[in-house]
């Protein structure tokens, strides 16, 4: 049976894995079997649009030790794992995707290193074998960039498979904000840590629903929400660009003083604008980034809604 206050809580965002459910319980189960402790699953339905939900709410009436969170409409991942963790009653938390590329095999050993004395255990890939070139570079490349214009340092190839204590946890719940980026939110957090290594594997079944444009917009909001480095990198900009026109207008002058009037081409006088223009343009696109974060953020909205519970 399940028990009020388990031992720990695995926390599993759906959105359209139908195909997948049976596999990741059937495999969630005989780890946990093995772990030997109370435990529960919780499942968060992301506003699918196949069966997912019908089959959680299935698996919900038949394990005891089931949780469905049903969220009313598609909030995204980062949403859905917070409306997880904040539903999850365990002594330990361990989110985890239901496509079973990170194995639930590693549960074990986080365990080990929890009793150990770790209040944070992070699952690092060491082999993406499985993921496709154009995703392994930009993810490296991403890693790369945040950390060195980020006070706040993720380490490389370490998602959102972990485990935390429930003193994390409870710290993690404080945080107001809205526009979530839950890898920099974790490595803000802090707390003594242990990292294990594995293998990447690939989806049990299904198909992934991440692609490129969301995989951009998902880097974007990793570095607006940890680094203000992209808007001060305009004053320099700025101030580049600053010095070059006074040289240039220096050299003008002096030209002009000794060989007479200097007519600059009609051709030259139209890139420089269109060059200005597009830096110029570059600079308010950046900085409308960071006030859409203040503007969505003073709204003061809820990170999601929960229409049911199963």
């Amino acid at each position: 049976m399940q028990k009020d206050n388990p031992f720990i809580s695995i926390v599993a965002p759906c959105y359209n894995e139908e195909d997948v459910i049976d596999i990741f319980l059937e495999k969630m189960f005989y780890i946990l079997q093995k772990l030997g402790r109370s435990y529960e699953i919780v499942f968060v339905n992301d506003g699918s649009k196949d069966a997912t939900l019908e089959v959680l709410k299935a698996k919900s009436q038949e394990f005891d030790e089931v949780r469905v969170i049903n969220l009313s409409r598609n909030f995204g991942k980062e949403a859905a794992l917070t409306a997880g963790i904040d539903a999850s009653k365990g002594e330990v938390v361990v989110p985890i995707d239901v496509d079973l590329q990170d194995p639930p095999e590693l549960i074990l050993e986080f365990v080990k290193k929890y009793e150990q004395g770790y209040d944070v255990v992070v699952g690092k890939r060491v082999d993406r074998s499985t993921d496709t070139p154009a995703k392994r570079i930009s993810a490296e490349l991403f890693y790369k960039m945040h950390n060195k214009i980020s006070d706040i340092e993720i380490p490389h190839n370490v998602g959102d498979y972990r485990l935390m204590s429930r003193r994390v946890v409870e710290e993690l719940k404080k945080l107001p904000e809205t526009q979530r980026f839950m890898k920099g939110i974790f490595a803000w957090l802090g707390f003594k840590t242990a990292i294990v290594e594995y293998k990447r594997e690939s989806r049990a079944a299904g198909e992934t629903s991440f692609n490129g444009w969301k995989l951009w917009n998902f880097a974007l909001d990793g570095v607006t929400s940890f680094s203000t480095a992209p808007l001060r990198v305009w004053l320099y900009v700025g101030m580049f660009l600053a010095f070059i026109s006074f040289l240039y207008g220096s050299i003008i002058i002096l030209k002009t003083l000794i060989f007479g009037i200097d007519s600059p081409g009609y051709a030259s006088m139209i890139t420089v604008i269109l060059f200005l223009g597009g830096i110029q343009l570059m600079g308010i696109g950046i900085l409308g980034e960071y006030i859409g974060r203040i503007y969505l953020e003073s709204k003061n909205r809820p990170i999601y809604i929960v229409e049911n519970e199963y």
